[in-house]
């Protein structure tokens, strides 16, 4: 693969050995946006519907170490479409100076009654996807100094 513009050297920890029989995450396309994370568990296991979230270890850690950068970690998309497996805390946020383990939050969404989904050891079950991050600097004002079409209008107010 060739090396895209923005790439930027980050920190990785192998946590789980099986990584090493896995492959380090990464992306399964060159034009892929997100690397794939694995469900680094001992055994299968079943996460019931309306049931709470279940952290699952990704079997890494790392260090972003890079001002204005995070990770975001985020469902594969096919899964959460046809199996009902999201994160259950819809986006799990990675700071560049985190330097902890790697977690999946899963949860399945399915309606309560149907069949429990089943991680397996290895399964790729959510995508880590790393952005870069704009960091405000805020200033008190008593009116804003420009004034937009929408101003103060809520949800819903542009169609």
């Amino acid at each position: 693969m060739s090396q895209h513009p923005l790439t930027r050297a980050v920190e990785v920890r192998v946590l789980d050995p099986r990584i090493h029989e896995w492959g380090l995450p990464r992306h399964h396309s060159e034009m892929a946006a997100a690397i794939d994370l694995f469900a680094c568990i001992e055994d299968a296991r079943a996460i019931d519907p309306d049931t709470p979230a279940q952290l699952i270890p990704a079997g890494i850690a790392i260090h972003i170490g890079i001002p204005g950068y995070a990770a975001l970690i985020v469902p594969r998309s096919g899964m959460g479409h046809r199996s009902g497996l999201v994160m259950g805390n819809l986006v799990g946020v990675l700071d560049a100076d985190y330097m902890g383990p790697v977690m999946i939050s899963a949860w399945n969404r399915n309606a309560p009654g149907t069949a429990p989904i089943v991680i397996q050891p290895g399964d790729r079950i959510a995508q880590m996807l790393f952005v870069p991050v704009a960091s405000p600097v805020f200033t008190v004002v008593d009116a804003f100094s420009r004034s937009s079409v929408r101003g103060e209008a809520g949800f819903g107010s542009t169609g």
